[in-house]
């Protein structure tokens, strides 16, 4: 019985992790760019921190974005994931296009986006510093969050909120960045996100 009961529970979780990877197979998209502008930053006229959860939540800047999902990942583990549980990687300009994106090998793994490519880089490194961005996502509801869940590689996304810099009472803090150009640690915008808006795309 005992055995049945295992190999039920990994039979279903196997199909659950199958239908995880269709429901968020990768949209494809024809070459050329598919977002010509690049993200806004505007400062914070008053800054008044709010409680999040645990966290206090300082406002940096107002920042809205509309870009093409290169990748997402959901973190569960550790005070970072409790408050922002999901990384996008997202580019906008030539970091749109198909053609380009060929040309690279993207992954996300300890919460930054990396980039690889064989011989040499479709576009110029800084470009591609400057035209894509890991940002970790602080969904301002549970609705926010369940859309940003379901968001594909490919699929075409808008998204509005502030660039914050959280703290703890315990001394931890953790601050966005404030340039598209920068790279390395401390590089990745930290977003709480007030508004989301994407494109489905085809199949």
């Amino acid at each position: 019985m005992l055995k049945r009961l295992v190999l039920a529970v990994i039979v279903l979780l196997g199909l659950a992790q199958t239908w995880d990877r269709f429901t968020h197979r990768a949209i494809a998209r024809p070459d050329g760019v598919l977002v010509a502008t690049e993200p806004q930053q505007t400062e914070v006229e008053d800054v008044v921190p709010f409680a999040f959860r645990e966290f206090t939540l300082t406002p940096l800047a107002k920042f809205s974005l509309h870009g093409r999902v290169l990748l997402a990942s959901r973190y569960r583990l550790g005070r970072e994931a409790a408050l922002a549980p999901y990384d996008l990687g997202i580019g906008w300009q030539r970091m749109s296009d198909s053609a380009v994106l060929r040309g690279l090998r993207l992954s996300q793994s300890a919460r930054f986006l990396h980039w690889r490519w064989r011989d040499a880089p479709p576009i110029p490194e800084a470009e591609i510093t400057r035209s894509a961005a890991n940002i970790h996502l602080i969904p301002a509801s549970r609705y926010i969050a369940s859309r940003i869940a379901a968001l594909r590689p490919g699929q075409l996304v808008s998204l509005q909120g502030h660039l914050v810099e959280a703290s703890r009472p315990d001394g931890w803090r953790w601050r966005s960045s404030l340039s598209r150009g920068d790279s390395g640690n401390g590089a990745c915008e930290l977003l709480y996100v007030e508004a989301i808006d994407e494109d489905g795309g085809a199949g």
